[in-house]
Order: C-alpha cells, then sequence, then structure tokens
C-alpha cells in the first residue's frame, strides 16, 4: 500500500515519495526491456532489474551482504556497481533497460551508475 504524502514526518522525504510515485506511474519494464531500480542511502547503493508485466526481480546488485561489488556509496563504487549490473544483464541477453531513478536527483552517485551501465554496453 503506498503512504499517503501527509503521513511522511519528514518533509524531503514527502517530496521524494512523490517524485517517485510519480516516475512510476510513467516508465514500466517488461522481459524485453527491465526496469532497473536504484536505491541510495548514505552508506550503501543497491540496484534492482525487475520485470513488472511477472511482477518478478531478476536479479540485484548492492554494496553489501556476501556478492557486494564495491565497498562504498561513492561515485566509484557506483561505477563498480554498474559495471557489475552491465555484467549480469549480458549474460542474461538483455540489451536495454528502462531507468526508474526512485525519487533521487539525476547527479553523482545515481548519473555515475547509469553513465557506468551505458559505457558496458547497454542501452538506457
Amino acid at each position: 500500500m503506498r503512504k499517503q504524502y501527509g503521513k511522511i514526518a519528514n518533509k524531503k522525504n514527502q517530496q521524494r515519495q512523490k517524485r517517485r510515485l510519480s516516475i512510476r506511474n510513467k516508465i514500466s519494464g517488461t522481459s524485453e526491456r527491465p526496469r532497473i531500480c536504484a536505491m541510495r542511502s548514505n552508506k550503501h547503493i543497491t540496484v534492482q532489474v525487475i520485470d513488472d508485466t511477472k511482477s518478478v526481480s531478476l536479479f540485484t546488485v548492492s554494496t553489501f551482504g556476501k556478492s557486494a561489488a564495491a565497498d562504498s556509496c561513492n561515485v566509484e563504487g557506483a561505477k563498480k556497481v554498474g559495471a557489475k549490473v552491465a555484467a549480469v544483464m549480458k549474460s542474461k541477453n538483455l540489451s536495454t533497460a528502462v531507468f526508474d531513478r526512485a525519487g533521487y536527483r539525476y547527479t553523482g552517485v545515481v548519473a555515475a551508475l547509469v553513465q557506468s551501465i551505458r559505457e558496458s554496453g547497454i542501452q538506457v
């Protein structure tokens, strides 16, 4: 269930939630062109590749856990995560995707992530 904007206490989180839902209304992933959803915090980055028609997450790459792609949530870590996402997509024969920035601004870590995916040969 979606949160109502008024129920979120922090004003910045409320605005990000509003942007996130607005973006999600416009884009959707398919089997041939999945949705790449990026989530970032101060410490970590998580990227999910999702097929919305089947409501299935194809795979996840992050900066934490047993198979961590990088050490931290900075531009260099985002580049490593993006390269790993592109490598897994190529192994699954996926060449195009739709990017969902999840309400985050398209600068810094988010921009480096997408640029790394594009440089690895995936059309975003």
